[in-house]
């Protein structure tokens, strides 16, 4: 079990003709993700790696009905026609790479997925992956090896790193979602945390968070309303920004004293969530953990003593 994608998700990417788009397909081929087709107007026709092109979702589902998921890999002024469309052309997962979405366009996205039950990953996203089984993503699959650890992460810098980290250390992930570090995004760290709670293949969770927005307070209200028992660190970043300067992600940015590492930190040391200083802790948080508990998540061979 994992969640959001696993080996049977079958997957599209919209955009595909484009210069990234033939970079991930490639990649995403070669992690072994069932991607069966993709999207871009006035290419139908044309082959991609191997992988058909259509020129809407639609066509592409009626000739893959399977397919439910889909990643977007189109230029920022194009975005909210292309997720309307595969929204309403029955994709049930979408993860909207593109950064410098405007505000107003994530925002009808956000609510057009809502209503019709459909989740959205980003924008501004790293995508999603479930190492050794499938990955919605621009991720680098090597660096992240099969496991049990499960990371929500805001930067894609930052979970590739601590991904890196742990399965250098033979720490294996069960997905890893980078939910986007734009102000809007679709799901935050408190819908995902709620998928890892009833997974039974995850047995602790990485927060990787960041000033600006509540996203991690949420996170926090979440662990405690369903009574979280599986281990929680975190890693807020952003320590020493300044008030009302953008650090990086458009959503990074504090501003009347809401959205704070301070009380970032105070919501999720009062849910029980051990803060980690350092992307290093977090390796020794989970080592600590799994020398206590014998338990199975080291699950790979370390590249290291």
């Amino acid at each position: 079990m994992s969640i959001l994608i696993d080996q049977d998700t079958s997957m599209l990417i919209i955009g595909i003709t484009g210069k990234q788009g033939r970079i991930h397909c490639k990649h995403t081929l070669e992690s072994g993700a069932k991607l069966l087709a993709g999207v871009a107007p006035g290419k139908g026709g044309q082959t991609v790696e191997g992988v058909p092109v259509f020129e809407t979702v639609a066509e592409a589902r009626a000739t893959f009905p399977e397919i439910r998921a889909a990643m977007l890999l189109v230029p920022k002024q194009f975005v909210l026609e292309a997720a309307l469309k595969a929204l309403r052309e029955g994709i049930e997962l979408l993860v909207i790479v593109t950064e410098f979405v405007p505000v107003m366009d994530a925002l009808k996205i956000v609510h057009e997925a809502k209503q019709l039950g459909a989740k959205i990953v980003g924008p501004n996203t790293i995508g999603v992956i479930s190492p050794g089984k499938s990955k919605l993503g621009i991720m680098p699959d090597y660096i992240y090896g099969k496991g049990h650890i499960g990371i929500i992460s805001r930067s894609g810098t930052l979970t590739h790193e601590t991904a890196s980290n742990l399965t250098f250390k033979g720490f294996g992930l069960s997905t890893c979602v980078g939910i986007g570090g734009d102000a809007i995004i679709g799901m935050d760290h408190a819908d995902v945390m709620e998928l890892f709670a009833q997974d039974d293949e995850t047995d602790a969770i990485v927060i990787i968070g960041e000033i600006g927005g509540t996203s991690e307070e949420m996170a926090a209200a979440k662990i405690k309303e369903i009574g979280l028992k599986k281990p929680v660190c975190a890693y807020i970043a952003g320590m020493h920004a300044p008030e009302n300067k953008r650090m990086g992600h458009a959503g990074a940015i504090v501003s009347g004293g809401m959205g704070t590492v301070k009380s970032k930190i105070a919501a999720l040391e009062e849910a029980g969530v051990v803060i980690c200083p350092t992307l290093g802790k977090i390796v020794e948080f989970i080592s600590e953990y799994n020398a206590r508990t014998g338990g199975r998540m080291q699950s790979l061979k370390p590249q290291i003593d």
